[in-house]
């Protein structure tokens, strides 16, 4: 089941999940392999072309996905139909709590729901809020205008032999 979404994305039905989840296609650290994960977006922003998307681990800084993409942050994203290459970024503590702030304002029971789940009790107040977000990491992926259904060449890794 935890696999579901990643064969929905692959059978073209990335649109069902609207602006709430992507697949992510990173390179895994130790193989070198291709991994994808479907990921919550927890802020999603367009400027011009360049569109960029803010995700959480969850499970913290020990998730395979986010180890990953620190050892190799060259990504590329499926968001609906469109893939886009796009470029890990790690915003420092502080700015987690103002994501986390701002999500928690427009998902209020998801926000609870999801501090509940990663262990931490929550009144829901933005200091409260605040203070869990300082302690997720979070990953913004910054894309580049959109490879139009194409992988972008040079991002897929090969396998080893």
């Amino acid at each position: 089941m935890a696999r579901l979404p990643i064969r929905l994305y692959q059978a073209g039905f990335g649109p069902l999940f609207g602006k709430r989840l992507l697949l992510l296609h990173h390179t895994g650290h130790l193989t070198g392999l291709h991994r994808r994960v479907v990921l919550e977006v927890i802020a999603y922003e367009r400027d011009g072309d360049r569109l960029a998307w803010t995700v959480a681990s969850g499970f913290g800084p020990t998730a395979a996905w986010y180890q990953n993409l620190r050892h190799s942050p060259r990504v590329m994203i499926q968001f609906g139909n469109l893939r886009y290459a796009a470029t890990a970024c790690f915003p420092p503590p502080e700015d987690g709590g103002e994501i986390m702030v701002r999500y928690a304002a427009a998902h209020p029971r998801l926000a609870r729901r999801l501090c509940s789940l990663m262990g931490f009790d929550s009144d829901g107040s933005d200091a409260d809020v605040r203070g869990v977000g300082s302690s997720i990491p979070f990953v913004r992926l910054e894309t580049t205008p959109p490879t139009r259904g194409r992988v972008a060449a040079g991002w897929l890794p090969r396998p080893r032999r």
